[in-house]
């Protein structure tokens, strides 16, 4: 059925881009569209089972992949749905979504709603590198997600981490998947620089030293891990894509010289030309 819409749409419109993701699929059908990750439910532990299967999606060729964020089956609740917005904020298909008969769970029916609306504005103002990031691996034939280990094969913990993922070339995520939990325990295979998205549009930044840590993560923020000697380009927030301003992003990183973290703005003349390198 991928393949057959896949191809079909093509010959109806040959010079539009579409758009087409399916909850079923096989093997080799990433050619033709993307997949979502079925009928999950609404339960902690399935915001785990969706950032381990990011990575192996991307082995199978599934670039475009996201979950039912916040659950498709049973009720959610405002904290579960603000975690799981956090991770799926780096997911290329980022969408909201339940089960007839199940609890609406849209972000506006929830109270303080500023607080969905700064995790969503994340999203917008990290467009530029996710979209860079994917297209990258898409035409490398690479990975968007990795597991620490295919980054540091040497490090004899990295394959025993698997709640955490290295997304790009620049950047690792930790999102917070356990109820109740101020934060988590992280894993750093390198010194990396710890930013976290505040409410107020601000950002915080701590370099943290190789090893084991505990970082607290409030739900209204959205943490970050950044490499050293990287960057990533940040949009202001906007209500959609194109209204974006990508002629002036801001550069997010961590000099090469120690503890020394820069922020700039720029010019862009695409991100294509920018970032793809």
């Amino acid at each position: 059925m991928t393949r057959a819409a896949g191809e079909a749409l093509e010959r109806i419109a040959p010079d539009k881009r579409m758009l087409l993701f399916s909850r079923s699929s096989y093997i080799g059908m990433h050619r033709y569209g993307g997949i979502w990750t079925g009928g999950n439910r609404s339960w902690w532990s399935h915001i785990l089972l969706n950032l381990k299967m990011m990575p192996s999606l991307n082995m199978c060729g599934f670039l475009y992949a996201g979950a039912d964020l916040g659950g498709f089956g049973d009720n959610t609740t405002r904290d579960l749905l603000l975690r799981w917005l956090a991770l799926g904020v780096f997911t290329p298909l980022m969408r909201d979504h339940s089960a007839k008969g199940t609890q609406e769970q849209e972000c506006y029916r929830f109270e303080d709603p500023e607080d969905f609306r700064h995790v969503i504005g994340v999203r917008y103002r990290l467009v530029p590198y996710l979209y860079s990031e994917y297209m990258k691996a898409a035409l490398n034939d690479d990975m968007y997600f990795k597991p620490l280990a295919f980054v540091y094969p040497d490090d004899p913990m990295a394959p025993q981490v698997e709640d955490q993922l290295m997304l790009g070339d620049q950047c690792m995520i930790a999102p917070v998947y356990v109820q109740n939990a101020r934060g988590r325990y992280v894993y750093l295979p390198e010194e990396m620089l710890f930013v976290k998205f505040l409410p107020d549009g601000t950002l915080s930044q701590e370099v943290l030293a190789p090893g084991h840590h505990y970082v607290e993560v409030a739900l209204n923020k959205v943490p970050l891990f950044i490499r050293r000697g990287r960057c990533i380009p940040l949009a202001e927030a906007a209500e959609t894509v194109a209204a974006l301003d990508t002629a002036h992003l801001t550069l997010l990183g961590w000099g090469a010289e120690r503890n020394k973290m820069r922020s700039l703005t720029f010019r862009a003349r695409s991100w294509y030309t920018c970032f793809i390198l």
